[in-house]
């Protein structure tokens, strides 16, 4: 039984270097980018429009109203 809870314990460990293997491997060709002004005003737009259109798309399928 002892090496069951070992094993369970390991998951989360997993799940976060798994987690942060795939952001780092998302965002290590996107720096490149950040070194121009011109597309680093880009790729930033495109992230805060990503995170709004995401934001706004929740709020409506779940029926949240902020007012």
């Amino acid at each position: 039984m002892k090496e069951f809870f070992e094993n369970v314990v390991r998951y989360p460990r997993y799940l976060i270097s798994f987690t942060l293997g795939i952001l780092f491997n998302a965002i290590q060709p996107l720096i490149p980018l950040l070194k121009r002004p011109t597309t680093a005003v880009a790729l930033i737009g495109a992230l805060v429009a990503g995170f709004l259109f995401l934001t706004f798309t929740l709020r409506a399928m779940l029926g949240l109203n902020v007012a």
